[in-house]
């Protein structure tokens, strides 16, 4: 397989960056006549992150952004993305994965809450009018890497060359080489029934240790049902970038899920083992406590073609 890590003009968005302490997600439609604001704000992005992000080099501020199947086509000329298509709704006989709205996604992240906060509040003025913001999301790095259940979150992620080689699009679709997928999804928890349970409960729905997060050897567990493996019984890779949210005045506790890969068939493979089940497994057991609201998938096109896109 040819390496993906692209140069120069094919330069991937900062999908590579590691985990930062504070996100902003926002995922909003174009509304009619709104197709120039956005493709303003989107040849602007780079240098919108380079002035907000100056004054504090150690901040570490970056934003991703994508763009979905139905707005592409309003946005740009030429080519599509070969794989880019609407989220793919999934019923099973106990859980839902929906499929909701999303033309635009950004993904806000940093090591200040101001400076994520400054760069949202700036893209929403830009595009105040042009879009309608269906879902924003502040989180925020928890403890040590954990989610809201308590459980570390992210292990199996790859790091170095293996992450590039699973999160950015190679030879397999030359115009877009160095671009990525993302799919985004935003789960509440039920965190008084989780906490009902003993730890020794949950550490079999999920699959590893609590306190050491060591991995379990549990059958059907979370861990279980989300590996896939390849053709050549390889596990195939996804770059996960998961973060906590939560109002907890509101009793509202969750993770904002989103998968940046290669092809998005990996992601979508694990998500109907997780809802629907697969040979010899159910549905993924922590649905039980873990319910999706929204769904969508996007295109991250590489950094120079946001830099000089194509018309319209």
């Amino acid at each position: 397989m040819t390496s993906p890590l692209p140069s120069g003009e094919t330069l991937p968005q900062p999908v590579l960056n590691p985990p930062a302490s504070v996100a902003v997600f926002l995922v909003a439609t174009i509304e009619p006549g709104g197709e120039g604001a956005v493709r303003e704000v989107l040849e602007a992005l780079a240098g919108l992150v380079r002035s907000v992000g100056f004054p504090s080099p150690d901040g570490g501020l970056g934003c991703v952004a994508g763009v979905g199947s139905r707005a592409w086509g309003r946005l740009f000329g030429g080519p599509r993305p070969a794989e880019l298509h609407p989220f793919r709704e999934l019923a099973g006989p106990r859980h839902h994965a929906p499929s909701t709205p999303g033309d635009l996604f950004l993904h806000i992240r940093a090591a200040r809450t101001d400076l994520c906060f400054a760069l949202a509040a700036e893209l929403v003025r830009r595009l105040r009018g042009a879009v309608t913001v269906r879902d924003e999301t502040q989180a925020f790095s928890y403890f040590d890497s954990r989610n809201l259940l308590g459980f570390v979150d992210g292990t199996e992620n790859p790091v170095g060359q293996a992450a590039a080689d699973a999160a950015l699009v190679g030879e397999e679709d030359p115009a877009f080489r160095g671009g990525s997928y993302a799919l985004v999804q935003k789960y509440l928890h039920d965190v008084d029934a989780w906490d009902a349970l003993a730890v020794e409960a949950q550490e079999k729905v999920i699959g590893r240790t609590k306190l050491t997060n060591l991995e379990l050897d549990a059958p059907g567990s979370h861990k279980d049902v989300n590996t896939v493996l390849g053709p050549d019984g390889a596990e195939q890779r996804i770059l996960r970038s998961a973060m906590p949210f939560g109002r907890p005045g509101h009793g509202e506790f969750g993770t904002y899920f989103v998968a940046y890969a290669r092809t998005p068939g990996i992601p979508e493979t694990m998500l109907r083992k997780m809802f629907l089940g697969g040979r010899g497994s159910g549905p993924d057991p922590l649905l039980d406590y873990s319910r999706a609201v929204t769904g969508s998938l996007f295109f991250v096109p590489p950094s120079g073609f946001l830099e000089d896109l194509p018309e319209s």
